[in-house]
């Protein structure tokens, strides 16, 4: 009779811990493939903001935590390749030469923004080529990298895509990747659970901010002819994707 009871109890312990899951959490986990795209846009993203923001020091520690964040996820990789590690490494180039040049324009070379999107598309690119990264929705990579291609044309100017991808998140821009996050935030199952409405709440600010990104000129100005906001986009977009890996 005791062991039916621990049966019983052990049962519905098991039912109460499956309800209680979040309405993602059956869906594949955030692969380290793409925690590692992840934290190369947060790196590059948070070299913009140090020269664009005049090298705060707050800014410069989280260029340092990305980095770091970075190396650790490369060392957790299952799977790496000489590729990826030579990637790795011209793009923490890139970025450490981003923060050698100073503050202000006048010794950043001038094809810097370009070395700099190529050297992040470059890893990124590789990075999905690993093995076990096809068939991830890669929502918080999207994110991620369309918040670099904003800050990149307030800061910066124009981010070059991979265009030689259209068919992947590299070679798009906001007219793409915006519907398609859209779509698979629809797709979540629990519409009415309180992360996920967290979540859209979030997602529905930084979305509009996204839209008027206006990457179709090269004018670098918005849609709507309103100032840039890379601050509080970058600050949405980052907690909008650590909710999202958190949720699984």
């Amino acid at each position: 009779m005791r062991c039916k009871a621990l049966l019983r109890h052990a049962f519905f312990w098991s039912l109460g811990l499956f309800v209680g899951l979040s309405p993602v959490a059956f869906a594949e986990a955030v692969s380290p493939q793409e925690q590692i795209q992840v934290h190369a846009s947060r790196a590059t993203s948070s070299l913009m903001l140090l020269r664009g923001e005049g090298f705060q020091k707050t800014h410069q520690q989280r260029l340092e935590a990305d980095l770091a964040a970075l190396a650790g996820a490369m060392q957790s990789l299952p799977q790496g390749s000489a590729a990826l590690t030579s990637a790795h490494q011209a793009l923490v180039t890139q970025l450490r030469n981003g923060v050698s040049y100073g503050p202000g324009d006048e010794n950043v070379p001038w094809r810097f923004p370009e070395d700099l999107s190529r050297a992040l598309r470059d890893f990124l690119s590789t990075a999905r080529a690993l093995p076990g990264a096809e068939g991830e929705s890669e929502l918080a990579a999207k994110v991620e990298y369309l918040c670099v291609q904003y800050l990149s044309r307030s800061y910066l100017g124009t981010f070059e895509i991979a265009r030689e991808q259209p068919g992947t998140y590299l070679g798009q821009d906001e007219r793409l990747l915006l519907p398609a996050i859209d779509s698979e935030l629809q797709a979540i199952e629990d519409q009415s659970a309180p992360q996920v409405t967290k979540l859209q709440t979030r997602w529905s600010y930084l979305r509009a901010a996204l839209a008027d990104m206006n990457s179709q000129s090269n004018t670098l100005q918005s849609v709507s002819g309103r100032p840039f906001a890379p601050i509080t986009v970058d600050r949405h977009a980052r907690l909008m994707t650590a909710q999202w890996m958190e949720m699984f």
